[in-house]
């Protein structure tokens, strides 16, 4: 029942963003915010009505390619940029929402980052969730798609190395997202309690999924600079995703842990917060992880 409130809420949403998308004048810019917005205003009120701000979970890996896919119909004509942008976006959200969905434990659930929100806002919660759960990330989302403009006109330059660039981080941004939501899972399956997760990418980076979204981001922005080069003010979107991960995300997840597991004290000391590099001396690694 869960799941299909949720799925009902999408289609609804993804037809409101298209239609908004088609009915709003001006450029990509104005066009993308009003539609990305109207979706989520169905989103909202979806989650109002269940009181779970985990409604809006999903929204992040389907509205995008909605709104990539809405740009490439309407280009001029197909180009090879336009289909290499369409794969590199259609994986990624493929191995997000599958993830979410392998994940979703249904409506009876909310996302203890949200409850944390609820409690430390000072506002009241109706308003911390329409605002902190899901305008934010929006407009966070899309500056994250203002590239798409550029990639997606079917007018941009010719295709050249700095789209192989471009194609080959967003591929390595969903494998690398693929391999360590993987690594997470089997380790999640026999783990005890407070035992902490440190082998595979995890050893290089508390946060590898978040670096691999840090990939998918820029390879929009390259794929945006290929076509236009003027377009570098699309690079807000990046500049945003490093901030919440930076000051919201990898805070937020590392104050949970440091509370919960007992080595993660000296795993953080010895390990990248987001990059992937190698271990820190100074603190023994445990056997086996």
């Amino acid at each position: 029942m869960s799941f299909a409130y949720v799925s009902l809420t999408y289609v609804l949403a993804c037809v409101v963003a298209w239609w908004t998308f088609d009915a709003s004048g001006g450029g990509w810019a104005a066009a993308s915010l009003a539609g990305l917005m109207a979706s989520t205003a169905v989103t909202i009120v979806a989650s109002l009505a269940v009181n779970n701000g985990s409604v809006f979970d999903p929204w992040w890996s389907v509205l995008p390619p909605v709104a990539a896919l809405w740009l490439a119909v309407r280009a001029p004509v197909l180009d090879l940029r336009t289909i290499l942008v369409l794969v590199v976006v259609g994986l990624w959200a493929i191995r997000l929402t599958l993830n979410w969905a392998r994940g979703w434990p249904g409506l009876h659930h909310e996302d203890w980052r949200y409850e944390k929100l609820y409690r430390e806002w000072p506002l009241p919660r109706w308003l911390t969730l329409v605002l902190g759960v899901e305008v934010v990330p929006t407009l966070i989302v899309w500056l994250g798609c203002l590239p798409l403009g550029a990639a997606l006109s079917g007018g941009g330059g010719p295709m050249g190395v700095v789209d192989a660039v471009a194609f080959g981080v967003g591929l390595m941004a969903t494998t690398l997202e693929l391999v360590a939501d993987e690594q997470m899972r089997r380790f999640a399956r026999t783990k005890a309690s407070g035992d902490l997760m440190q082998g595979g990418l995890w050893r290089l980076s508390r946060h590898p999924n978040y670096f691999g979204e840090m990939l998918f981001w820029s390879s929009l922005l390259i794929f945006g600079l290929a076509a236009d080069p003027g377009a570098w003010w699309a690079g807000a979107g990046v500049v945003a995703m490093l901030g919440m991960f930076i000051f919201a995300s990898i805070p937020m997840l590392d104050e949970r842990s440091r509370a919960r597991r007992p080595d993660f004290e000296a795993y953080a000391r010895r390990t990248s917060a987001l990059v992937p590099w190698p271990p820190r001396s100074g603190d023994r690694e445990p056997a086996g992880r």
